[in-house]
Order: C-alpha cells, then structure tokens, then sequence
C-alpha cells in the first residue's frame, strides 16, 4: 500500500492541461512514472468519495508500465502525444484484458477479448489503461449509478448527481484524476455530464469516430464515442487521436486520420483563438417554451451567449417550424427499437430480468409494440427534422440550446419525476423525458459541444450546447476555442475538496 506524497509538484502535474502534461513528458521534465504517480495518488485520495474511476489496476502493475514508456523515452521512441497518459476509458467501451461491465451485475466478470475501435486508438497514442470510468447500468438514463460500483457523485457537490452516462468521466476530469477523458453519446452522454461537472464534453457527427466492434452497424447511428477534456485544445487533440475513417464502420466519414488530424493541428497553431471571422448563433432556448426548465438555467445560458458576443457572435433568437413533439414521437421510437435488439438478447441469460434495471426493461417493452413501418416512419420523420435543422442553418453557423433543463439533482433520486418552472410543474412521463433539450443534435446526427455557462448561486455548474453543421467539427471547436478566452473566472471555480473529510 502507498500512500500518497502529495508534495505541491504532485498537485501541479495533475492540474496541467493535457497538451501542457504531453509536452512535459516529451521534455523529459517529467517521467511517466512522476506523471503515474501524482495521478494515482490523486485517485486514492479522492476517488473513495467521488467514485468516478472503477476497476482500478494495482499500482505496482501500471508502475511497472510506466518504467518501460521512460526506457522507449529515453531511447527517443514515443508511441504518440498519450504517452505515458493514464486513460480510464468508460465502462461501455470493451478493453481487452480489463473488466467492462456496462454498469451491470450480469457482465460482472466479462473481460473483453479486444479493444473497441476508439481504445485502441488511445492507446496506439501512448495510453495506458489504469481503469475504468462509472457508467449508469447499460450507459441508460443520465445519472450515473449501478448496482456493481455504486453511484460516482458531482465533483461540486457530492450531494448531486455527476449525470451521465459519461458520469465517472466527467468527474474524473473535474477532480483532476485523469488528464483527457472518453465518453460516449447517445441522449446526451458527452454533455448533461460535462455541464454538470463545469467541463468541455464534444458529440461528433455520425461517422466521425467510428465504433468498432458492432452488432449491427447499418442502422445503429445514435450512439457515438467522442473526447471530454477541461480546455477545449486538449478536446480538439483527443478527437483527432479518436477520428479517421474505418472500412469496419459503414458510416464513418472517408476522411483519414492524418487529415482530419492536420487540420486539428492548424485549428490549434492559431496563435490568437479569440480572433475568428465573424459567425451567427440561433439560440433555440426552450423551444418556444416547450421544454420545460429549472429558474436560472437560461439565464446562465444567456450570460454564456453574452461572453460569444465578445468574439463576435451576432446572436439571434430562433425556433424551430417543426411540431417538437413529433420528434420526441419519433425518438422514441427509435431509441425503443435500438435499445430492445441491443438488450433484449441479453434476456436469455440466467436469473436476468431480476438484475436488469427497470428503465431497461421498459425499453425492451416499449418495442413489442413497434411495427417496421412504425419504425421507418419514425425514420422518415427524423428526415424532415434533418432537413429543418438545414434549414435552420441557412440562417446560423452555430445552434445554442441549454445542456440540461435541471440543476444536478439530489444523487440518491434515479431521476426528476417532475420539472418546476417559473410557469409551474411538469410531470415527467418517462425516466429521460428530463433530458429531451440533448435529442435535436443526437437525432440530426449533428456534432455538438458541451461549453460551461457558470453557476448557479448554490455553486452547481451548467453548461450550453453549441450544435455545428454537418460534419462540421473545426469550425464548432474554432467557436468553442474563442469562447473558452472569455470564461476564465468560470473555468477557474475548481471543486472545493477541502469540505469533506474523506479527502482532506
């Protein structure tokens, strides 16, 4: 057992940003067994607390690791700009060798054979696998608890919810115990949790980070891995690393590797990021009032719209002309038929039903009653949503909408049955009803970044969606990287560890 040495060089290596971290590992001013070190040092103190990071490897193992990447460092050998990182990716991703239990009691001891697509290529950068990241059982609902691991809590408040389902991710990040984090999106996976923990979390267009193993890879174009990372640089460096095209993945964008990374590369050389051309935002806010919203929640959105006008945003308000209950209808639809192939096998399994959660029960229920044509109806409407974001990006370079339409919640609620608004309450008829404002970009396939927006005045974070245009990255991430210019005195509000006893 170590214990921790937490000299100031310890906490200074953990607070680097990943960029500042890599380059110092390639300086030699650091060895990756310091960097190893301060980081698992770090994870011992906080993580009992915080449960973000699960299925930790022994430190003598990851040491032992660490002592081979100085030797290939000194021989003037990097495997890439990760080397010598400790990476935890999420709990849904399969890493090979290491438990990935997605959350659930019935994969308790499944260690995958390999790696997915997007962890193999972190670790061709340098990686090394110290963990996993929490994830709500099966990566449903957006607070991150299961019956394996327990439930990770907000790095601002341990009360609260981290959200999720890149909830371990998210607060592993905040709390300083990884320098980049992956995550996943499906209804919002890489941005309710980034909002809530004062992080940037980035959705990238269908295709643009392929998925690698997949069940079925022709139609399954809602859920996508991507980078989460507390400067919006080191956001742009892992999607780089995470991105190219694979012929395994039929959808990914026929763009390699080496040239989506060269145009990061030239994003990240501009020398002043708040000088951008002038750009257009359409700010959707609640949707004419159709998504219900906590009190304040628009209003730090807004101080968030205030901060991008300094970078030359002309902001307009907008709407959509589409009814958006149709596209909750068709959501719904089509999240019930991908979640029911994706689980409803897993039924066969002994004494299952009695360890699945009850959301992912429902899901496999919801579908019995879906016919193909309800389904390729429900495809057909999601078209003519396509084509209205289209339509609406005539007008803007950039769609802003809230990341979440309530406050970090209370940690032991499994989620809001009902939204209090300035206009009164309303019920939330299913267990992600409180999440639609994340579906629009999700749906169109369309990438988006989670940026933060500040606080509350009970001190919870909340962030702001930015949706690009269609396959649209660099330019969201140019916007994202001007904005980030203007909200220092928001990104500086670290969590305050000192109030719990477990971390002092």
């Amino acid at each position: 057992m170590h214990h921790a040495h937490s000299s100031p060089s310890t906490l200074n290596i953990t607070s680097l940003s990943a960029l500042a971290l890599s380059s110092a590992i390639h300086e030699r001013s650091l060895s990756c067994v310091e960097v190893m070190n301060a980081y698992l040092d770090r994870i011992e103190r906080l993580n009992p607390t915080f449960n973000a990071i699960v299925s930790l490897i022994d430190r003598d193992t990851l040491i032992k690791t660490s002592q081979a990447l100085d030797v290939e460092l000194s021989k003037g050998q990097s495997r890439g700009w990760m080397h010598g990182f400790p990476c935890a990716p999420k709990d849904l991703a399969l890493t090979q060798g290491l438990t990935t239990t997605l959350g659930s009691p019935l994969f308790l001891n499944h260690v995958p054979s390999e790696d997915t697509l997007s962890v193999s290529r972190m670790r061709a950068s340098g990686a090394v696998l110290i963990g996993k990241t929490n994830t709500p059982e099966f990566g449903l609902g957006s607070n991150t608890y299961n019956t394996v691991f327990g439930t990770t809590l907000n790095a601002y408040n341990p009360k609260k919810t981290a959200g999720g389902s890149s909830g371990g991710a998210a607060v592993a990040l905040a709390l300083d115990l990884l320098p980049v984090a992956d995550g996943s999106d499906y209804m919002g996976s890489l941005r309710n949790p980034a909002a809530y923990a004062n992080v940037f979390g980035l959705r990238p267009s269908i295709g643009r980070v392929p998925s690698w193993p997949a069940g079925e890879a022709f139609i399954s174009t809602l859920g996508v891995e991507g980078p989460m990372a507390k400067t919006v640089d080191d956001l742009a460096r892992l999607l780089a690393t995470l991105s190219g095209v694979s012929p395994k993945a039929p959808s990914s964008i026929a763009q390699s590797h080496a040239d989506f990374a060269s145009e990061i590369d030239q994003l990240l050389r501009a020398p002043e990021p708040q000088k951008i051309p002038p750009f257009k935002v359409g700010w959707l806010a609640d949707l004419s009032r159709y998504l219900p919203m906590e009190r304040g929640i628009k209003e730090r959105c807004k101080a968030g719209l205030a901060r991008l006008a300094q970078v030359g945003a002309d902001i307009e308000d907008t709407s959509l002309q589409m009814d958006p209950s149709r596209i909750w209808k068709a959501w719904l639809t089509w999240r019930a038929v991908l979640n029911a192939h994706r689980l409803g096998p897993l039924l066969q399994l002994p004494n299952a039903r009695a360890q699945m959660k009850p959301e992912a029960l429902w899901e496999i229920e919801q579908a019995r009653s879906i016919s193909a044509q309800d389904f390729m109806g429900a495809s057909a409407t999601r078209t003519a949503f396509y084509n209205e974001m289209l339509r609406l990006f005539e007008h803007h370079d950039v769609l802003a909408l809230p990341s979440a339409q309530v406050w970090p919640f209370d940690k032991d609620l499994h989620w809001p049955p009902s939204i209090d608004t300035s206009r009164g309450t309303r019920p939330m008829d299913t267990y992600h009803r409180w999440m639609e404002v994340v579906i629009y970009a999700t749906f169109a396939g369309l990438p988006v970044i989670n940026v933060p927006v500040g606080f509350s005045e009970a001190g919870l974070p909340m962030g702001m969606q930015l949706i690009g245009k269609p396959h649209g990255e660099i330019q969201l991430l140019q916007i994202a990287r001007a904005y980030e210019t203007q909200i220092s005195d928001w990104l500086s509000v670290k969590p305050t560890l000192a109030s719990h006893p477990s971390t002092t």
